[in-house]
């Protein structure tokens, strides 16, 4: 990774990197379980690692910690949207914080001059809530979200969505994730990438260390 202000365009991912979302989807799982009966007593840590291990883990291990519950709703689908519903009520309750040393790259980059886009799998609805509630969030210039592209990460097909939109010939591109399928849709896309996360799966981490991938467990130490 060279000097930030080496690049022309940066990409961040927004869940769980620029925001702490990922702690709100936590919480809304344990909220749709609790609302069907059932105590989902994990630690943040080992709902990211579920969470980021696969794009099935949450349901499977949802299933296989509750028995009963797959026997009364095998519908996914349904307990999915019953999360998607408290999670939407946690972000209107204003829960929304930024995670650390994100105010601090966001500056930088806007005194240095680069361009920003946000890459996500996020809806524009989901996301457009919580950028009323942060207005920092404003100074990104650019948004990529699921309606922009056809397949999500890890498909490297936002990412590409986000180069043809906004990139210029011979721009110097970075991309930010903070997931394993994050990281795997930069790569894909063949676009630089760093990641910024203090939970990691096990199986990425291995991967990291095989790519010589850069790694910070968050801004602050990155700016460090």
């Amino acid at each position: 990774m060279d000097k930030i202000e080496n690049y022309d365009l940066v990409f961040f991912d927004f869940d769980g990197l620029l925001v702490n979302t990922e702690h709100l989807h936590y919480l809304a799982y344990q909220r749709m379980c609790s609302s069907r009966g059932k105590h989902l007593d994990w630690d943040f840590i080992k709902y990211c690692l579920i969470a980021h291990g696969s794009s099935e883990g949450l349901r499977q291990e949802i299933y296989a910690n509750f028995p009963d519950l797959y026997e009364k709703e095998p519908n996914w689908a349904i307990l999915y949207a019953e999360k998607k519903e408290a999670y939407q009520k946690i972000i209107r309750e204003g829960h929304v914080k930024l995670m650390p040393g994100v105010d601090k790259i966001l500056m930088l980059l806007k005194e240095k001059g680069i361009r920003t886009c946000v890459v996500t799998n996020s809806f524009f609805e989901q996301i457009d809530e919580i950028r009323s509630q942060i207005p920092l969030l404003q100074t990104l210039n650019c948004w990529i979200t699921r309606e922009d592209y056809q397949c999500p990460k890890p498909s490297p097909d936002p990412y590409i969505a986000a180069r043809k939109k906004y990139a210029k010939q011979g721009d110097q591109i970075l991309g930010f994730e903070d997931s394993l399928r994050g990281w795997q849709s930069l790569n894909t896309a063949e676009i630089e990438g760093v990641v910024i996360s203090d939970c990691l799966h096990i199986s990425f981490q291995e991967q990291l260390m095989q790519k010589k991938v850069v790694q910070f467990s968050s801004f602050d130490e990155l700016l460090s």
